[in-house]
């Protein structure tokens, strides 16, 4: 298994001063010193933050982006201290020690911006993963937990929710205590996916895991086929394979992972 060793970096908050209004933190800049690149975060929430400004707003983050691509990181940081006006600013640098861009920048942006909550437009409901379990699979009606924002390439749909998973069977790439997304409703073939898995009668706090999905098939005598074993399988070699019995009713499929938020 690969290991990710931490390098260090650079985070700056973007923050918006409205006449008449506070200061706001807006967004989170990440720089990575050894490649010169820059991670860009802006909140999307424009129209009940500041509805007037919300189109210009609204394309700064493209923006960036693009000179960020264009310039690189350190350039495009002299850029904008020349020309940042004083209703947008960025702070004084901060250090952190990064072993993935993409989700230290999740977990800044979470930590230092409080965006509007816009159930399954920008935000996606967290559960524990027996609430989880228990609205997708017994259909009940509950109270999530809180709202995370979802980043803005991912398209939001009503399956989709967010989840903790705890324990290192799919590291390196679902990281232990990862916040995560997920979808309800597995349609089509489960081979080869990550699955969300219940262990039936297992102990509250060891009945979930995550884990590759891979099942061996048999044709009957009719033609059909039906499942003669079911496999699931961790990405961290340090880590065992269960094998189920097709016909035990030991488990079921919650969701089907999609992503690593943070």
């Amino acid at each position: 298994m690969s290991v990710l060793t931490p390098q260090h970096a650079h985070y700056m908050i973007i923050t918006l001063e409205l006449p008449g209004a506070d200061p706001r933190n807006a967004g989170v800049l990440l720089e990575d010193p050894a490649t010169d690149r820059l991670w860009v975060r802006l909140r999307r929430d424009w129209e009940e933050f500041a509805p007037e400004e919300a189109e210009v707003l609204g394309a700064i983050e493209y923006d960036l982006a693009a000179k960020a691509r264009e310039l690189g990181a350190k350039e495009l940081l002299r850029y904008l201290e020349d020309t940042l006006s004083n209703v947008l600013a960025v702070t004084d640098q901060g250090k952190i020690l990064v072993d993935d861009f993409e989700r230290a920048l999740g977990r800044l942006y979470r930590e230092h911006v409080q965006s509007t909550v816009r159930p399954f437009i920008t935000h996606l409901p967290r559960y524990s993963l027996a609430v989880a379990a228990g609205k997708f699979l017994e259909n009940r009606e509950v109270e999530e937990e809180a709202w995370e924002e979802a980043p803005s390439d991912l398209r939001l749909t009503r399956e989709l929710f967010v989840a903790r998973i705890q324990g290192r069977s799919m590291e390196p790439k679902i990281p232990d205590g990862s916040l995560c997304v997920f979808r309800q409703g597995v349609t089509g073939s489960r081979q080869g996916r990550l699955v969300l898995v219940e262990q039936l009668g297992g102990g509250a706090n060891d009945r979930y895991t995550v884990k590759r999905y891979a099942s061996e098939k048999i044709q009957r005598e009719d033609g059909t086929w039906s499942h003669d074993k079911i496999t699931l399988i961790p990405l961290n070699p340090e880590f065992e394979s269960w094998t189920l019995d097709p016909e035990e009713e030991k488990f079921r499929i919650v969701a089907e992972f999609v992503r690593v938020l943070d």
